[in-house]
Formats: C-alpha cells, structure tokens, sequence
C-alpha cells in the first residue's frame, strides 16, 4: 500500500503512524526519539513514507 502525502490528510498519517508504532512496539523496545522525530516529519508532510521507511530501517541496520 502507498501513502503518498499529496494522497493523504494529516489526520490520515497519523492514525497510520499509530498502527505502525503500535505494530513496532509489540515485543520490542520503545521507538527511540530520533525514529518518533522521523514520524512526525511524515505526519507534517515533511517526507514521503517510503522515505521515512529507509531512514529507520538504516537507522536500525547500523545499530546491529
């Protein structure tokens, strides 16, 4: 599924954001603050989801 910011509401990233941290936090740790940053910039229409998306898979690639 794509959720392109000129396809989407503000309202609709972030009951997105919120399945997706929610779905994450489910036997994880708490999203760090850098990754709930990256998330408010996909909400603000900062960022594309596929770009937030690579940003934290990176993030977390690096840390293993």
């Amino acid at each position: 599924m794509e959720y392109p910011i000129n396809e989407t509401t503000r309202k609709d990233r972030i009951k997105l954001v919120k399945k997706a941290l929610a779905i994450s936090m489910s036997g994880t740790d708490i999203p760090t603050d850098e990754t709930l940053n990256l998330t408010k910039e996909y909400i603000d229409g900062k960022i594309e989801l596929e770009e937030l998306q690579k940003k934290v898979i990176d993030k977390y690639n690096k840390n293993k």
